[in-house]
């Protein structure tokens, strides 16, 4: 489950719906999250769909004009005359003040995003930028091509750029910090529409990586499952508790290539030992050993994103009843 997996397809996986948390809106827009949650109540605007949980999540297709509302407002309008104005009129006070309309369309990224262009945004440490971009192509693309072919290849380019020279360790901190909060902003509305198996997502100790745990528990989210997050560098004692405790489904690993082999084969038959027998163990990533009795390996985003959908449906044809969070 490391970045650099590949793929065999590019057609876009299910449950890659257009919804975003207010989180990833407020990163889009450059609204913040209180001020949007006022207009909503003030004005109706932006409107949000409520989960059983409470969280709002929004369409993608508010953050257009929302952006181009944040511009009137910064050029000097009131937020009670840019709210309810239609998109003619929005045009006209954007005018009045010398900025230029941005068409409703200007968002989203015409074709698709490149590599050389995310690239370039991340030399520059364009956030907004870069955020907006992928957030297009999401809503585009669906879970496995947007991982597969936009943030994969993303993430291996700057790791190559860094290790050549041409780029420096806070673009590549700027980069990871920023793919980590919109892949978690993107999990939020999928974990909370999941019904499938619950799924313990983590790395084994010393394995301090963390986005290709993030990106696998994305697209096993947006199959379906049931992703409870842990993150990296846990114990294989603090996995086999709380998997026992839940219960569990499944344990999912990330083990990149700097993982150190015997610590993994170690970490792993430790795991094995304590877990409860009906508890699987999924691993993946350059660093994963070859499959065994009691771990399925999975050798790229593909193989997951297929495992996830058959774990799904199988808990779903069984009809088993499972426990909330």
């Amino acid at each position: 489950m490391n970045p650099a997996m590949r793929h065999s397809t590019d057609a876009p996986a299910a449950g890659g719906d257009a919804r975003l948390s207010i989180g990833a809106v407020s990163r889009a827009t450059g609204v913040p999250v209180e001020t949007l949650r006022t207009w909503e109540q003030r004005y109706g605007f932006p409107s949000a769909e409520r989960k059983p949980s409470g969280h709002r999540v929004y369409s993608l297709s508010v953050v257009p004009r929302l952006r181009r509302m944040a511009d009137a407002i910064a050029a000097g309008h009131r937020a009670g005359d840019v709210l309810p104005a239609s998109d003619a009129a929005l045009d006209r006070l954007l005018a009045a003040t010398g900025s230029a309309p941005r068409p409703a369309t200007s968002w989203a990224m015409p074709g698709s995003l490149s590599t050389d262009d995310a690239l370039a945004m991340v030399e520059a440490f364009d956030a907004e930028r870069l955020t907006a971009a992928l957030l297009s192509e999401w809503g585009r693309l669906g879970a496995l091509a947007f991982l597969t072919t936009r943030v994969g290849p993303l993430v291996e380019r700057v790791g190559r750029e860094w290790a050549e020279g041409r780029l420096e360790i806070r673009h590549e901190h700027f980069l990871s910090e920023r793919l980590g909060d919109l892949l978690r902003s993107l999990r939020l509305p999928l974990d909370h529409q999941a019904t499938g198996p619950v799924v313990i997502c983590a790395t084994l100790p010393g394995e301090t990586h963390a986005l290709g745990l993030q990106m696998a528990a994305l697209l096993m989210a947006a199959s379906g499952l049931r992703v409870l997050y842990l993150g990296p560098n846990t114990p294989p004692a603090e996995l086999a508790a709380l998997a026992a405790d839940l219960p569990a489904a499944h344990v999912a690993l990330s083990i990149s290539s700097t993982a150190d082999a015997q610590a993994t084969t170690r970490h792993l038959r430790r795991l094995r030992q304590l877990l409860p027998d009906e508890v699987g163990i999924v691993a993946g990533g350059r660093g994963a050993p070859a499959p065994r009795p009691g771990l399925t390996v999975v050798s790229d985003f593909d193989a997951l994103g297929g495992w996830a959908r058959q774990m799904t449906a199988q808990a779903s044809l069984a009809g088993r009843a499972m426990p909330g969070r």
